[in-house]
């Protein structure tokens, strides 16, 4: 695609590819939000692809298989999964990890970059910086790539590789963690999460958003999300909706069939709208003056943009700790893991018309990054400008001898 600059001289535009995963919504949320944010900025001088390569054929059916048994094992053995993550987060399992996925995933990524033929690689998934150092060395070339950190604070060493040329963190922790690692002050930025353009674009008053939602546009709202990684949300819900509190809900189960349908089938004593699934979110936040769900990345950063307290019911052990001590420490929020905890929390925030309320949701937007995709698509945008390099001869000289090595073997 070709297009006129103002000076009359006809260029290229710049593709973009975005490699994504889908185990858990916040790696293609961001990705989402990325491309939104390049769209709006850049128009026709960017042409965007999302892709998940976890979904590719041609990629091991264990590592297909990975979103679901994400799901899973978080659900049924958090304890387990936790143990999991802690034990690799050390340099000699994170070092086979690495090594294991530049060979497992080599095919796909190669026909990837030879498909698609990006000027710029971008990655909300730490695992695919791997691969892709590995089909630099062997193409004798490097693309630009940018990572983007999809969780606040607690972050696994994998997600800080030196392939990147440019590695966008959400908090200063984290920022100060990629320094830790060995990552160059130059490469790494604050940007904070890419959240959706449309989540902080307000059109129009939260009143009318309530009134078109079936709410009173009078009353105090929460917007309840749920999934298959919160369990709990129905029987926190239960007990708010017999408390007899002045609020209301809107009630998101994510697509978790059984969640929705449990929703559906309560007796509710109080305004409510029910979702199974809600692709455009950005109605429902604004409507909203506070949130009750996981400490997932996205969730969090999605909320602090909109300037939404936090009341977390839920914390997969790993790397939503993190994200959770962030939003309680920073006053944007509270933890409850019972129902009366919940009960309590709300109570609190209510009293004296609101005033706790308030101060969280004041907190929220000080913590909040409501410009971050847009920071993204512009340090994004720059790195598409830079040409293609050749791979430095040492170091493709010592990626020759392992690959030849290992590939021989893994063939």
């Amino acid at each position: 695609m070709a297009f006129l600059t103002t000076d009359g001289i006809m260029n290229t535009s710049k593709r973009i590819l975005i490699l994504t995963v889908d185990s858990g919504s916040g790696h293609r949320s961001a990705a989402n939000a990325i491309a939104a944010a390049l769209r709006e900025g850049y128009g026709d001088r960017c042409s965007i692809e999302i892709v998940n390569p976890m979904a590719d054929r041609r990629t091991p059916a264990i590592l297909r298989r990975s979103s679901a048994d994400y799901d899973r094992i978080v659900r049924v053995l958090p304890g387990l999964y936790k143990l999991g993550y802690e034990a690799t987060d050390e340099p000699v399992p994170s070092s086979v990890i690495e090594n294991a996925l530049r060979l497992m995933m080599l095919d796909v990524m190669r026909a990837l970059v030879n498909h698609h033929r990006p000027d710029v690689i971008v990655t909300t998934y730490p695992l695919y910086q791997y691969p892709l150092e590995t089909v630099f060395a062997l193409q004798r070339r490097t693309i630009p790539l940018v990572n983007v950190v999809t969780d606040l604070v607690t972050l696994h060493r994998l997600w800080f590789s030196p392939v990147a040329d440019l590695c966008l963190v959400p908090t200063p922790q984290a920022q100060e963690l990629a320094l830790s690692h060995g990552l160059p002050a130059e490469r790494v930025r604050l940007t904070g999460i890419p959240v959706h353009p449309r989540l902080v674009r307000r059109e129009r008053s939260q009143a009318e958003l309530r009134a078109e939602l079936g709410l009173r546009p009078e009353l105090t709202t929460f917007l309840a999300l749920g999934s298959p990684r919160v369990p709990q949300l129905a029987e926190m819900l239960t007990a708010v909706n017999h408390s007899g509190l002045p609020i209301q809900l809107l009630a998101v189960a994510g697509g978790d069939v059984g969640l929705y349908q449990q929703l559906q089938n309560t007796t509710w004593h109080l305004p409510v709208r029910v979702f199974h699934y809600v692709h455009d979110m950005a109605p429902l936040y604004q409507a909203a003056d506070g949130l009750i769900s996981k400490a997932g990345g996205l969730t969090v950063a999605e909320a602090l943009a909109c300037g939404l307290p936090l009341l977390l019911i839920g914390v997969i052990p790993g790397q939503e700790t993190g994200n959770a001590h962030y939003v309680i420490e920073g006053g944007a929020g509270e933890r409850a893991e019972t129902p009366l905890a919940v009960l309590e929390i709300l109570c609190h925030w209510l009293a004296d018309g609101g005033r706790v309320l308030a101060e969280r949701a004041a907190r929220a937007r000080a913590l909040g990054r409501p410009r971050a995709a847009h920071d993204a698509a512009e340090l994004i945008w720059g790195a598409a400008q830079r040409p293609t390099l050749p791979y430095p001869p040492l170091v493709w000289q010592r990626w020759g001898r392992w690959l030849r090595q290992r590939w021989a073997f893994w063939r």
